[in-house]
């Protein structure tokens, strides 16, 4: 998988950039990265176990912290702090993005949930 040449997090319009040294590059809402946590409270413990992660419409990333050459820990204005997403799930959330967030808005839809925090 390739490793990111730049991460740049734009505040205002709560996005963030992702480059790849194949110069592929990938533009993340932090609501989509905050749905999409790798962590255990988001994923579960296995399959079948995800958490559906409802009103994080308004979610900004707070800080970027590295995680040895590997990966980076977000920290979330909700408080969320525990994924670690590694070169290679950052890359694959970029390839996945559109299927992934059809995906996550069915399950909303199915839920009776909503992106809104209202």
């Amino acid at each position: 998988m390739p490793t990111p040449t730049e991460i740049k997090l734009h505040q205002a319009s709560r996005m963030l950039e992702v480059s790849y040294e194949n110069g592929r590059t990938f533009q993340f809402t932090c609501e989509y990265l905050r749905v999409f946590s790798p962590s255990a409270e988001v994923r579960g413990h296995g399959p079948g176990q995800e958490v559906l992660q409802t009103g994080k419409e308004n979610v900004e990333i707070k800080a970027i912290e590295p995680v040895g050459a590997y990966a980076v820990k977000f920290v979330f204005s909700d408080g969320h702090d525990t994924g670690i997403y590694s070169w290679d799930y950052l890359y694959e959330l970029g390839t996945k993005q559109e299927a992934n967030w059809t995906s996550y808005l069915k399950r909303l839809d199915a839920a009776g949930a909503s992106r809104s925090s209202h």
